[in-house]
């Protein structure tokens, strides 16, 4: 198991308050802040060189480095600037010429006999962001269901893309995706699988699962900060597809600045323009200290400190609305409480760092990782009880809640 006085150490925050939002911006390793210094030290001596020195292609390097923590071949794995842009890059794929002006790419999927496909498959509590996306495309059906067991299901000869999530943002479920990936493989269609909130945390293997597509961001359980998201193409898909929202560092040669696109090889021709590179810099601090520990371990400790949650809460009368078994309960634990806004308010002023989610199956969401302490989650179960049953939130009652 791990001693998290181990590691509290690299947290800076730790020291001020019951950090307890991981799932939402996971404490900053103190490495951060020097691998920023080092970004600015670089670019002071080296100027323009920095880029032959590392830079350019740290979009794959950072990469490479995820892939081992989330169990992909090297080159698979390329760092955009968040979620919406690496899934509007692999929409881009499929792109029919009503939206983009141009003929559709090459595709795995094969069209069924009876038209084109156009529909999208997800569950209703996918993330509002990867919602919006698809939703926003005017050629797309969009037909969200209502969880992960209904998914597969719905996926038929016509479908498109199944963009689902690993897990859930509002209650943290674990959701059953190889049914799902199975199902979507038999109907020729590709699946999209959203890490975000278990990348770090849960342990997966990309390629065993199997998926097309994943993405992720650095902001939750890697402790890797803004600005750093991520895209995983299979290899054996990579290829065979020409993504229409592409950049420079998606040509085979950027720096030949030739007129006409000729697309990289493997995943770098899902690249777009200039790389985010203080954000990559920022980045690798939280990866160096996940790929330390190691997501197993990380798991188990996950695991301990939110059944401990549970077992307080319930000790306290407080509802749970998260999943109580551990093979579907991710790293949060949600509360149900007289009203969120205004509970997380008080909390927050007293030093419990959290935040909430709004109904249905919303509430205050707790995240410990693996540096906080039994003494920490109890602090906060004690804080939350006390605040229901004083009434101490209602002071809070319509007020604007902070982010």
């Amino acid at each position: 198991m791990i001693d998290p006085t181990e590691y509290r150490g690299r947290f800076p925050i730790l020291d001020t308050c019951t950090y307890l939002i991981n799932h939402s911006l996971a404490a900053m390793p103190a490495a951060a802040e020097d691998n920023l210094r080092e970004y600015a030290r670089t670019w002071r001596e080296r100027g323009i060189r920095a880029w032959a020195e590392g830079w350019w292609d740290m979009p794959v390097t950072v990469g490479d480095q995820l892939g081992r923590i989330l169990g992909a071949p090297p080159g698979s794995i390329v760092m955009h600037q968040n979620v919406t842009v690496a899934e509007a890059i692999v929409l881009s794929c499929f792109a029919r010429p009503k939206l983009f002006g141009r003929a559709p790419a090459v595709s795995p999927p094969a069209l069924p006999a009876s038209g084109e496909r156009n529909r999208i498959v997800y569950e209703e509590a996918n993330f509002p962001s990867v919602r919006y996306l698809y939703q926003a495309q005017p050629d797309l059906e969009v037909v969200a269901v209502a969880d992960d067991s209904a998914i597969a299901d719905a996926i038929d000869e016509r479908t498109l893309l199944v963009p689902i999530s690993h897990v859930l943002f509002k209650n943290g479920e674990i959701q059953d995706v190889e049914p799902i990936i199975r199902r979507a493989r038999e109907a020729g269609a590709c699946v999209v699988l959203d890490c975000y909130q278990s990348a770090g945390v849960v342990p997966f293997d990309l390629a065993g699962l199997g998926v097309d597509f994943a993405v992720g961001g650095s902001v939750k359980w890697l402790c890797g900060g803004p600005g750093a998201g991520w895209l995983y193409v299979r290899p054996d898909v990579a290829d065979r597809l020409e993504p229409t929202l592409v950049g420079w560092q998606g040509h085979a040669r950027p720096f030949a600045f030739e007129p006409e696109l000729e697309y990289a090889s493997g995943a770098r021709r899902f690249l777009t323009g200039t790389p985010n590179v203080p954000a990559l810099y920022a980045a690798t601090a939280g990866y160096d200290v996940i790929e330390e520990v190691g997501v197993s371990r990380i798991r188990d400790r996950s695991l301990a400190l939110t059944q401990l949650l549970i077992d307080l809460c319930d000790e306290a009368g407080l509802e749970i609305v998260s999943p109580r078994e551990a093979t579907r309960r991710g790293g949060t634990v949600t509360v149900s409480t007289p009203d969120h806004a205004a509970c997380h308010h008080e909390l927050g002023e007293r030093g419990v760092i959290c935040d909430f989610r709004p109904d249905p199956e919303g509430g205050i969401r707790l995240g410990p990782h693996f540096f906080n302490t039994e003494d920490e989650v109890r602090r906060a179960v004690s804080e939350l009880t006390e605040i229901v049953a004083s009434g101490a939130y209602e002071k809070h009652l319509g007020a604007a809640a902070p982010f």
